[in-house]
């Protein structure tokens, strides 16, 4: 009897023996997420494993209720701001920016925002981008034990959100652009306190990389894990650090520059297998080309105002409201009524933390958006996890969903 024999053999002699005795194996089912410390946020992946090889799996993104583009159409187009700060909610600031733009695009105001604001703009977006990239670079890290590196990650990164609240007022849901410029210009030496913050981000970045790159069991975790292939990656419409993991250097801010980013000398980093170590060096070097954007930005950066002045689309000074029947009036139709936007359709695009951010918007010509359909880069890269997971041990599911840095406000919108 096998069971007599297990208690006086060895575990390579009991192996040898079920394996002998042909003893089949069951596909188990199991639940990975959402009360999973790798799982973030509502995501569950019902797992058909043997053994440790995962054989099916179906990801789930789970809800969050944000209904982002249904309550758009409930607001005015102004008041969908706060919205977009709950899409991305790492980079609020770059949603901020390409919703702005779509919206413009269809005004037909793009070029007519002041320079000044533009700048302004990239200096945000950067910042954000930064701080997106730091988040996921740590929590990956993390998730694979090393809590050092967590604690170091999150404390550069709040020491950009602290300078992101004292110009928009809030930690993290800024809402701070606006149709046709800015809420407000930069803080006083806001230039000053960005660019002493270099140095120190810099060190982290070195320490994160010191602790890793050469660590084996960091390695052994990321390197030929979570491996996609360029055609495998741009048949699901991958975008961002993920697609360039694979060496497509395609980036929006290079293909097809916004804003004032034909202005600015950076590179575009890229892998070369498409791993998830490839994901974690491109986002560290990204990081480091923001860097490079924003001290040319407040070199270039010109005066004046941050605003358009159109009466239109842009609030009146508070005084013109309180001591002004023009003002007062103003005031109430953008707040009740909303910016006229002319009707049409328009479909605008950026370089978001995580890839392409799009927005396609339909107006009727009302103040509110008769449509507002966000293609959010997370999806698209989520859409492809069960491929990269299926017949791979269960352990590499962490590090590959961890590179994939799934927002699920951008998700579940």
């Amino acid at each position: 009897m096998i069971e007599t024999k297990k208690m006086v053999l060895g575990i390579k002699d009991v192996v040898d023996l079920q394996e002998e005795d042909d003893m089949p194996t069951e596909p188990m089912t199991l639940n990975m997420g959402p009360s999973h410390p790798a799982m973030h946020g509502t995501v569950r992946i019902i797992l058909t494993v043997e053994g440790e090889t995962v054989k099916d799996a179906d990801v789930q993104v789970g809800y969050l209720h944000r209904a982002f583009e249904k309550e758009s159409e409930y607001a005015t187009w102004t008041q969908v701001f706060p919205y977009t700060d709950r899409l991305n909610y790492v980079s609020p600031m770059l949603n901020n920016v390409g919703y702005a733009l779509a919206v413009e695009k269809l005004l037909g105001i793009a070029e007519k925002v002041p320079e000044r604001a533009q700048y302004i703009r990239v200096i945000v977006g950067e910042m954000s981008r930064i701080a997106d990239h730091l988040t996921c670079m740590s929590a990956g890290a993390m998730e694979l034990g090393a809590m050092t590196i967590y604690f170091w990650g999150i404390k550069a990164r709040e020491w950009i959100w602290e300078l992101l609240e004292e110009l928009s007022g809030a930690r993290m849901t800024h809402s701070y652009v606006r149709i046709g410029g800015l809420a407000y210009d930069l803080t006083p030496n806001f230039a000053e306190k960005v660019l002493a913050l270099f140095p120190k981000i810099n060190q982290v970045l070195k320490d994160i990389q010191d602790s890793l790159y050469e660590n084996r069991i960091f390695r052994d975790r990321m390197d030929g894990t979570g491996m996609i292939t360029q055609e495998r990656a741009l048949s699901y419409g991958w975008t961002g650090p993920t697609l360039r993991s694979t060496g497509i250097d395609y980036d929006v801010r290079k293909a097809h520059p916004y804003l004032v980013y034909d202005r600015f000398d950076f590179d575009v980093p890229v892998g070369s297998k498409g791993d998830n170590f490839d994901r974690y060096i491109v986002r560290m070097e990204e990081a480091r080309q923001s860097m490079r954007i924003l001290e040319q930005a407040f070199k270039q950066i010109p005066g004046g105002p941050v605003c358009l002045d159109d009466p239109r689309i842009i609030l009146p000074p508070k005084p013109a409201v309180y001591n002004t029947i023009e003002g007062m009036i103003s005031h109430f139709k953008i707040i009740v009524d909303g910016i006229k936007v002319p009707p049409g359709e328009v479909y605008s695009y950026t370089e978001g933390g995580n890839g392409e951010l799009g927005f396609y918007i339909v107006s009727d010509g009302s103040g509110r958006p008769y449509k507002c359909h966000v293609r959010g880069p997370c999806f698209i890269i989520t859409s492809a996890l069960s491929e990269m997971i299926v017949n791979k041990p269960i352990a590499d599911i962490v590090p590959t969903f961890d590179m994939m840095n799934m927002i699920g406000g951008e998700c579940d919108r």
